[in-house]
Parts: structure tokens; sequence; C-alpha cells
């Protein structure tokens, strides 16, 4: 069944939507967001396991383009994008939703993680960001926007969360660098901080459970955010009514991130 657009203020757009695992992924969120909107999608699956999931949601959202990425092989990159060049000739706006760490790595705390796993969590997490902008931009020759996806993690200590704070921190800094460098291109570029989420990703953080509760005790609006939240708050920050914003960092949780500590529990302090 086609998608009903009610307002297609993206109409004509196309878009890059990367990291789509199933229905509860952010990227998801992202890519439903567009499509609404009236943009066009290309959506990948990272291997074969995953495309049984991805290409019911590509099937629904009329994707043109749906094809498999694995960042960490080398050319698959570069396939997507060449495929994306010969199909549409350019690129509006892109969305990377890909982050990974190696279990011990990332369960075993910051002092012990190894150097291949915080190399591995770096390029997969970040690289691969500044990786697609690079083979983005030359599509956008009329201006365009990128979003990758960070957590407050970041910025401020969460507990469990160790190698990814790091290198979602490198992130946000990957994004004001391409802001500043593509901006005399009229590309804009965001950092999204979406607050906990329940993703397939974010199971892997010990006492998840624990961040979702603190999040919706301390957010002012009282609520979780969803995955079209983040998807709509990308959507209008592709449009022409932010044409001026680049390099920002984006909350997207409810107002928990300006909420200083409060009460006998550290991690109410630090999951914001």
């Amino acid at each position: 069944m086609a998608i009903e657009t009610a307002l297609p203020l993206l109409r004509g757009k196309k878009v890059f939507v990367a990291g789509i695992a199933n229905e509860h992924s952010i990227a998801f969120g992202c890519a439903k967001a567009f499509r609404e909107l009236g943009a066009e999608l290309a959506i990948t699956y990272l291997n074969e396991k995953s495309k049984a999931y991805v290409a019911p949601l590509a099937e629904q959202l009329e994707a043109p383009i749906f094809l498999p990425l694995d960042v960490s092989q080398p050319g698959q990159l570069e396939a997507v994008f060449e495929q994306i060049t010969q199909q549409w000739g350019r690129l509006d706006a892109i969305v990377h939703s890909i982050a990974f760490a190696p279990k011990d790595d990332l369960q075993g705390g910051l002092v012990n993680c190894s150097a291949e796993g915080f190399a591995t969590a770096m390029d997969i997490s970040c690289h691969s960001f500044i990786r697609m902008a690079r083979l983005a931009a030359p599509l956008m020759d009329e201006g365009g926007a990128m979003f990758a996806m960070s957590y407050h993690g970041a910025t401020e200590v969460v507990p469990n969360y160790n190698v990814m704070g790091p290198v979602k921190a490198a992130l946000e800094s990957a994004c004001r660098y391409l802001a500043y460098e593509l901006g005399p291109r009229k590309i804009r570029v965001h950092a999204i901080s979406p607050g906990p989420l329940k993703t397939r990703a974010a199971s892997g953080l010990k006492d998840f459970d624990l961040l979702l509760n603190e999040a919706v005790e301390r957010a002012p609006i009282g609520e979780l955010v969803d995955i079209m939240d983040v998807g709509f708050t990308c959507a209008f920050l592709a449009m022409p009514y932010a044409r001026r914003l680049t390099g920002s960092t984006v909350y997207v949780d409810g107002g928990v991130n300006i909420m200083a500590w409060s009460g006998d529990n550290p991690v109410a302090h630090r999951c914001g």
C-alpha cells in the first residue's frame, strides 16, 4: 500500500538512510518520517541475515534503492553511492545511524578496552560517517543536510556506556568540523542526540532499563521519545526552514539533558 503524504514538504527530495536493522531502529523512524513528507529513499541492510527484516520495511517505504552495506567491508559504501549516482544523480540528505563496538570491549569498561576494539568502534561508528560525507557531498550540488546519531554519553558519563562515550564525542566533533568544511557548499551537518530508546543496539548496554526509567522520571515532558520523534527532527532540519542551522548537537530527549542531578542515585545524574 502506498504511503499517504498529507504534507509533502519534501516531495522529490532524495534521501539516503543507513542503519535500519528492524522496525524499532532509529534509522527506520528517520526513513519513515522522510517518506511521509514526500521524500524518495535509498535504504541499506547490513547482511543477508538482516535483509529478511529490512526488506519488508523498504517495500513499505517504497524505496527504489535497496542495497547491502557493511561499512567495515571495503568497497561496499562506494558501491551504494555509485548506484545512487547512476539512478538519481543527486542527494538532498543522508542519515547515518550506524554504531558498533565488540562486545567484550563495550562491556569491559573503557580502561580494559583493547586497541583493536577501540579502533573498530571508531571506524564503524565515526569514521564511516566522514567517508559517507565525502561521497555524498559531490551529489549535493544544490546544498543538503547530513545527520549522524549520537547520545548524551558523548558529553556526560553514562554508566556502562564505556567506549562508546569517547567514540560518540569524536562523532559530534566530526559533525562540527564537517559543518565548517561543507558550509560554503550549502551543506549542513548535525549530530542528533536521542534520549534512551528501546533499540537492538541499546540492548547491549547493562542496566538499560534503569536508563529508561530514569529518563521518564527526569524528563520535563514526562515521556520517553520514540523513533518518529527523532525522524521528524531530522526531516525538519533538512527543510529550507532550517537553512541557517548547522553544526549543532540536537537533543531529542524530552528535555532530559537540561536537568541537573537531584536525589541519591548517581545514575540519575549521568544517564541524561
